[in-house]
């Protein structure tokens, strides 16, 4: 059973909702143990004092912040918290906007907010009101260390809080250094095909449909080594050669993707790698992914 990262309230106006904040999202990462190569013992983090060369027991880490060279204020979780508790414990709503509004560049990652006891009457209102009115609650909200920006949507019945970027955490696109398309210029018939193009794979998003391929191939790698009776064995296989795309005939290419597009199709139809609904993650030597 999934436990509230965050604990505290919803506040707009004079209305204050308990509630608390859960992960929304389970990362397919691969998960690897740094090993020592020498005999595969486990290499784990090592705390160790800079200046002793000692290794430093949990227990005895404190937070510090560096005010001066040298020198540390030391702040415990609970001064933190402290130090201003309205923020700490408050999803404070300043303004509400059109959902539509929320530039997707500036979401991070989502996070469940569930009602606590006693607030589930005002949080149905709260849901109902957004999911009738189109609108999102923009806040702050302190979570560890960091105050972060945040949107309050509903979704599918709950409560979502988007976390955000600040705007000055984006890099504009004129701070990097590449090609420019504005010069290019696309004919009126290049267009016309690109549209029909774009027209004819279109479809409804169905996220199901998709799966993470790669942790499905590291996975039977992980598999044929361990059945090969040498899963330690390190090889160095070639990488092929990166290909670099040629200049081509953009209105060629175009007209053959139709052609290719309304050609009938011969054979029965079969998902293509990567779509199709994902399958529960399974093999032989059954290792798990990371959360």
């Amino acid at each position: 059973m999934a436990r509230p990262i965050w604990n505290g309230s919803i506040a707009f106006g004079l209305v204050q909702i308990p509630v608390g904040l859960y992960g929304a999202e389970e990362r397919d990462e691969i998960s690897f143990k740094l090993l020592d190569k020498h005999d595969l013992s486990p290499v784990g983090y090592e705390r160790i004092n800079k200046e002793t060369g000692k290794k430093v027991d949990y227990k005895n880490i404190v937070r510090g912040y560096e005010y001066e060279k040298g020198e540390y204020v030391v702040l415990s979780d609970e001064e933190l918290a402290h130090a201003n508790v309205e923020s700490s414990q408050t999803i404070d709503i300043g303004l509400f906007v059109d959902q539509k509004e929320i530039d997707p560049m500036l979401v991070e990652r989502p996070l469940y907010v569930m009602p606590g006891k006693q607030g589930q009457k005002a949080y149905k209102l709260l849901l109902e009101t957004l999911q009738k009115t189109g609108r999102a609650g923009i806040a702050q909200v302190v979570l560890r260390t960091r105050q972060h920006l945040a949107a309050l949507v509903p979704h599918d019945d709950v409560l979502v809080l988007l976390m955000l970027r600040y705007a000055h955490e984006l890099r504009a696109p004129n701070e990097i250094d590449h090609p420019s398309a504005k010069k290019a210029t696309v004919s009126a018939a290049e267009r016309k095909m690109a549209v029909e193009l774009v027209e004819g794979m279109s479809g409804p998003f169905q996220p199901d449909a998709f799966q993470d391929t790669y942790y499905d191939d590291v996975m039977a790698l992980v598999d044929k080594k361990v059945k090969s009776g040498k899963p330690t064995a390190i090889t160095h296989p070639k990488m092929p050669k990166q290909k670099i795309a040629k200049v081509v005939d953009l209105a060629d290419l175009l007209a053959k993707s139709l052609r290719h597009k309304k050609e009938p199709e011969n054979a029965a139809k079969s998902p293509a790698r990567g779509h199709g609904h994902a399958h529960a993650r399974g093999h032989p030597t059954h290792h798990k992914k990371s959360a």
